[in-house]
Formats: C-alpha cells, structure tokens, sequence
C-alpha cells in the first residue's frame, strides 16, 4: 500500500494571514475569465494574442501595424503574422491610412466586431444585472471595492516594469 503524496506546500503558507472570502471569490472570477477567453477564442476561431489584437482594434478604432505592435507588446513582423491570420479568418482589413497614404491601417470587419458582441453581450449584461440585487449604498461599496483592487493592479504592475 503507498503512501498519499504529500500535499504541495500553499502559495500563502508564509505566515500572512488567511485570504478573505472576497479575494478568494475575486482569484476564483480571474479565472472564469481566463476560461471565457478561451471560450471566445474557439468561437471566433482566434488565439489568445490574435483575441487581444481584436479587443484592442474595437476598443480604440483602426491601428497602424506598427501602433498595433505596441498595444500588443510584440514585435512588428510578429504583428504582421496576426494581421495575415485575422484577414484570412475575416475578422480585420487593410485600408490605406486617410492622411497619409504610404501607410495602412488595420480594420475590424462589421462582422467580427458583432460576432464579437454577440459572444460578449450576455456576459456583460449579464454581470451589470447582478448590481441591481444591491442598494445604492452597497454598490457604491462594491464600485469603491473594485476601483482599489484595479488600482493594486496598476501599482503592481507599474512597478514591476523595468526601468527605461
């Protein structure tokens, strides 16, 4: 008969206190997020870096390749190969550039921006409904809440860019 493994030793098992309920919930949405990101990148036939160039072409409107590398954090040939795949699976164009024309932009389809809707709509709603179960005063807890956790975020993240 063999012994059970042993159990691998917790991330938090460093003496700091117990993670409240809350977090716990909030860790447990950051991965049903992950998981809607890949639900929605089978959906719409994409990748994760193909996805994040979609969200950032419908959020801010057309992108040189060049803009789109950067919101991307990659290289401009690597951004290339992500333009090439999202034409030929119809969800972006090329236009030439309305004030200069030695250069393109890169478009989201009509299409692709309400497939892209489509697949999201529910989940938005769906989660903005859920505040009308709280008062005033408890969401504006939870807005407050959720405004000081995006704000850790960012102060995590700023410091953990390297200095340029």
């Amino acid at each position: 008969m063999s012994n059970p493994a042993p159990e691998a030793p917790s991330l938090f098992d460093d003496g700091a206190p117990a993670m409240r309920q809350a977090s716990m919930v909030f860790r447990e949405i950051l991965s049903l997020m992950g998981d809607f990101d890949r639900v929605l990148q089978a959906h719409l036939n994409v990748n994760s870096t193909d996805l994040e160039a979609m969200e950032l072409l419908i959020e801010r409107g057309p992108l040189s390749p060049t803009e789109l590398a950067h919101g991307l954090g990659i290289s401009t040939a690597a951004t290339t190969l992500v333009i090439d795949r999202l034409e030929k699976v119809g969800h972006v164009g090329r236009e030439a550039h309305p004030s200069d024309r030695r250069s393109v932009r890169v478009v989201p389809t009509v299409a692709s921006v309400s497939a892209t809707f489509a697949a999201i709509r529910p989940l938005i709603f769906g989660v903005d409904a859920v505040l009308d179960d709280f008062t005033v005063s408890e969401r504006e807890a939870i807005e407050s809440y959720l405004s000081k956790v995006a704000g850790v975020y960012r102060e995590v993240i700023d410091q953990s860019h390297p200095a340029h």
